[in-house]
């Protein structure tokens, strides 16, 4: 139940964009239509996911055995960095559909704050492995939610008649903003759930 109570929480009531505010950038740029939303959050979900795993074993193994901590940071971005680099690679490889299909947005993922956000979140909200894995695949899809959601909404105002000086960016911001409150509604679920469940 623990575990559903993570997955809810952090799609819903501690949504990484909507919430925390990171990875503001792709939500931003790359949100204007559907398709190519769905092909981020595909791509962020997988990168998140394996850049946890990899991250978490590296910070209990090598950063604490060797009392490293101070260099996580640093070393977080340089494997997020190495482990999209490697992924581009295998996937052009192995599977030349599905690098197609994914594109620009590996690339991008490189510099999304949000992939080294839940790294280091995992690690201060001390999880274990299967918790963080957990966490981090629920983060990947509120990520995808919200991203989807925003990029039907920006398609949508493409047909509608805004004013001249609110086109673009203002009423992207104005409309992220709203979605915000709208998320913020699920703000008690987590502590109904764990009342109704006992945890």
């Amino acid at each position: 139940m623990e575990y559903l109570l993570i997955f809810i929480s952090a799609i819903f009531v501690n949504n990484i964009v909507l919430s925390q505010f990171l990875g503001i950038c792709p939500f931003l740029g790359v949100s204007k239509k559907i398709d190519t939303a769905l092909g981020m959050a595909a791509a962020v979900a997988f990168v998140l996911t394996l850049s946890t795993i990899v991250t978490y074993l590296l910070q209990k193994f090598v950063l604490d055995a060797f009392e490293l901590g101070y260099l996580q940071t640093i070393t977080f971005i340089l494997v997020i960095a190495g482990l999209v680099q490697m992924v581009e690679i295998i996937l052009k490889k192995v599977s030349p559909s599905l690098y197609q299909a994914l594109g620009v947005f590996l690339p991008l993922i490189t510099t999304n704050c949000c992939i080294l956000g839940v790294a280091i979140l995992v690690i201060q909200k001390d999880f274990d492995l299967l918790t963080g894995v957990i966490y981090a695949f629920a983060t990947a899809l509120g990520f995808g939610l919200a991203l989807v959601l925003f990029a039907g909404m920006r398609e949508q105002m493409s047909l509608s008649a805004i004013p001249k000086g609110m086109q673009g960016t203002p009423i992207a911001l104005l409309t992220a903003g709203l979605l915000a409150m709208a998320f913020m509604g699920f703000s008690g679920v987590d502590k109904g759930l764990s009342a109704l469940f006992g945890l």
